[in-house]
């Protein structure tokens, strides 16, 4: 059976751009930010993203290409004969399946946000009647796992239409979207009476911030540490999500230059999320480090004081939703190829993969309410197991498997890799990286898996 194709580079941007766009570029992000002193960890944030996810995404990328398979099938492609590479097929394909069973959830939590906000539902409430609202969504069962399964459906139902009408043809009408949507929001927070203070936090850099906290207390490693983590884990990499877009696309562009592109729209989207965060906060008085509730308690009261505010924060959560779907169904994409590069149609794998997400996404839902006296030391509920093993673990060491598997003899070879990188037009991977790629990064890569070992349960 041909290989699918991408019809054009700009669906190829666009849709790896939005597998990577997610809850952490505009969830995640803002509240770290806010929490670790502002603009000058921003700056720490971008030197990592440019140290550690361009050259790990461009490997992802030339492997993919390289192979034409997804992760389930293209390290047994690649690999040298009498070795092992392919075994981590299994864990690729395991982080894109856990990835799922937590993340259909919470889109389900963007997308009930929607309606309640479109709907009045948050209108007079205090930031306790706000909380209330989130902690019911969370206790009853029946509403979540409707929300869980709708954002399932749809992800699944646009997976069907094929890579070209389905997958690329919808994402790109959606990213578009989504675009369209944060400049709105931007002009409307950064208009608001008192939004200069939250403009000033976030794009002038105050260097004590990354030293000290608000309580004078010493957290410079901490932050670095912060800065390091979310550079490496907002781009999605060492699960095969990347690898296989590469290998739906031609050699006609480098895939560093592709790399870069599409990290920098990733990030464009994560520091424009802080646009429309930071002024809002400070124009209302509230603390921008609070934490994760600051999407689902914070923003939501923040709306209810805003003239118009319904109708804003309907659309923040329209974002917030499509900022989901983006990476749900890339995810989708890539669960469907492991089984299509094993014989199977893809109306097939739909069939198949989609009950079982729907079932393995249950206990996540559970976690929260029927099975809520689960819990797991160090950790947290069942969705803290399903982050912390793909976080804290597939992630991290997935990443490290390709770098090796693109720098040692042993593996399939940088000058391998550098063929296959430097293919096409466009920015070339600098030869004078292959020291930094081949014995430093794997040491940064081990040590982001050591301290979130250690701040996990030795904290």
């Amino acid at each position: 059976m041909e290989r699918e194709k991408f019809s054009s580079r700009l669906g190829f941007i666009l849709i790896s751009a939005g597998c990577a766009i997610g809850l952490g570029n505009v969830w995640r992000f803002p509240y770290i930010v806010g929490q670790y002193g502002g603009a000058a960890f921003v700056l720490i944030y971008l030197a990592f993203l440019a140290m550690m996810g361009v050259p790990i995404m461009a490997m992802e990328f030339a492997v993919g290409r390289a192979s034409r398979k997804s992760a389930a099938r293209s390290f047994h492609i690649l690999e040298p004969k009498n070795t092992k590479w392919h075994w981590y097929s299994w864990g690729a394909m395991a982080g894109n399946y856990l990835l799922m069973m937590f993340y259909t959830t919470v889109g389900g939590w963007m997308l009930a946000y929607v309606f309640k906000m479109f709907s009045g539902q948050f209108t007079g409430l205090s930031a306790d009647g706000v909380g209330a609202v989130f902690s019911q969504l969370l206790e009853e069962p029946v509403p979540m796992t409707m929300w869980m399964l709708i954002i399932t459906i749809i992800g699944f139902a646009v997976c069907s239409f094929g890579l070209q009408n389905g997958v690329e043809r919808i994402t790109k009408v959606m990213m578009i979207c989504l675009l369209i949507l944060m400049g709105v929001l931007v002009i409307r927070s950064v208009t608001l009476e008192g939004a200069s203070e939250g403009l000033k936090f976030y794009l002038i850099p105050n260097f004590k911030n990354l030293v000290y906290n608000s309580e004078g207390d010493m957290i410079l490693g901490e932050t670095v540490y912060a800065a390091m983590s979310q550079a490496f884990f907002t781009l999605s990499l060492g699960i095969g999500a990347m690898a296989i877009f590469g290998s739906y696309i031609g050699k006609d562009r480098s895939l560093t230059g592709e790399a870069v592109s599409i990290s920098l729209l990733d990030t464009f989207v994560a520091l424009t999320a802080g646009l429309i965060i930071f002024p809002a906060c400070f124009a209302f008085g509230v603390n921008p480090g609070q934490g994760v509730g600051l999407v689902f308690i914070t923003l939501p009261n923040i709306f209810n004081q805003m003239p118009m505010g319904n109708l804003w924060g309907g659309l923040f959560f329209i974002f917030m939703t499509f900022a989901a779907l983006s990476t749900v169904i890339g995810v989708f994409e890539n669960i469907l190829s492991f089984a299509m590069d094993l014989g199977w149609s893809r109306k097939k794998a739909i069939l198949v993969n989609g009950v079982a997400l729907l079932l393995l996404s249950m206990p996540c839902v559970l976690g929260f309410n029927v099975w809520s006296g689960i819990t797991f030391p160090h950790i947290g509920n069942i969705q803290d197991l399903e982050d912390f093993l793909v976080s804290n673990n597939l992630l991290p060491l997935g990443s490290l498997i390709y770098l090796l598997f693109c720098t040692s003899k042993r593996g399939w070879g940088w000058d391998n890799f550098i063929a296959e990188a430097d293919s096409g037009q466009g920015l070339k991977f600098p030869r004078w990286a292959r020291f930094y790629v081949t014995y430093i990064l794997p040491l940064i890569i081990l040590i982001i898996f050591v301290i979130g070992y250690k701040q996990k349960f030795f904290a």
